[in-house]
């Protein structure tokens, strides 16, 4: 019975990939159910991003020149990819602020007491707030067309590039989860973890093309945003929707934008990913 025993726990370290695959589903299980048991999180995870497209759409949408159009229509067709990529986002901060409730309450260290995966807490996480992205995404893509957005208004598109570019947004948004993670892990408070991480999301977000036609800013500012990460996922989406809005820059990542958009989410997962389960480990010690 012993022997039996024995093997049965030195089964799972056989394969580590599969151990922390089924791991990260656990923990990813966990976090969704008790999403579902707090409705209000996903309400009021949906109120900002619907607020930004009312406010976007019918405050600055008749001011705004896109292409030389003042078009309200032409404005709402470039400012979409640029709302949702901003809601992907800013996941972040409640990615964050979640891991950092969770140490602070000690459920972190209960985590480490069992045999599982160091990485696979981190990992289940940004997995189950994916998911609320994804719903989040499907709900506002809803009110767009409600608010008069439309793919294809100014070049062709099809389904497949229309999944793809919400498939990109979905990418951008799981790779800044892990930055959260990071930012969960480093502070002490959820309070801490929510206000850093909104501190450096504003401006990546703003120092785009996601709201503004990048050609009326000074030079090294549209420098700036034509590498943004951000930006290029905006305009690879805008591509993909067939919003393309105006002329981007000669910068690679305008030139290439789903190209761009792909290597930047990667990267950050790749860079991101190995800190925050570094810290995780260290913290472990």
């Amino acid at each position: 019975m012993s022997a039996v025993t024995d093997a049965v726990r030195v089964a799972p370290s056989a394969n580590p990939v599969g151990q922390s695959f089924r791991d990260s589903m656990v923990v990813a299980k966990r976090n969704l159910i008790r999403m579902s048991r707090i409705p209000e999180m996903i309400i009021y995870g949906l109120i900002q991003p619907i607020m930004f497209v009312v406010l976007f759409t019918y405050v600055f949408g008749g001011s705004m020149q896109i292409g030389g159009s003042t078009s309200a229509t032409d404005y709402k067709n470039f400012l979409m990819a640029g709302i949702f990529a901003q809601t992907v986002t800013f996941a972040t901060a409640s990615s964050g602020a979640g891991i950092a409730d969770d140490m602070h309450k000690g459920l972190i260290d209960r985590f480490r007491s069992l045999p599982m995966a160091r990485g696979a807490v981190l990992t289940g996480r940004t997995l189950a707030d994916s998911v609320q992205t994804a719903l989040t995404l499907i709900v506002l893509a809803v009110v767009a067309v409600l608010v008069g957005w439309r793919v294809g208004s100014n070049g062709d598109t099809n389904a497949g590039k229309v999944v793809g570019a919400f498939a990109l947004l979905l990418l951008l948004g799981y790779a800044f989860t892990w930055i959260g993670a990071l930012i969960g892990m480093s502070v002490s408070t959820p309070e801490a973890a929510t206000s850093s991480g909104l501190i450096w999301l504003f401006p990546v977000t703003f120092i785009s093309n996601a709201f503004v036609d990048t050609s009326h800013m000074t030079p090294w500012l549209r420098h700036v945003a034509d590498w943004n990460p951000f930006s290029a996922t905006v305009q690879a989406c805008r591509e993909l929707f067939g919003n393309p809005g105006v002329s981007p820059s000669d910068a690679w990542p305008m030139q290439h934008p789903v190209w761009a958009s792909l290597i930047w989410s990667v990267a950050i997962i790749l860079v991101f990913r190995t800190l925050a389960v570094r810290k995780y480990r260290r913290a472990d010690g």
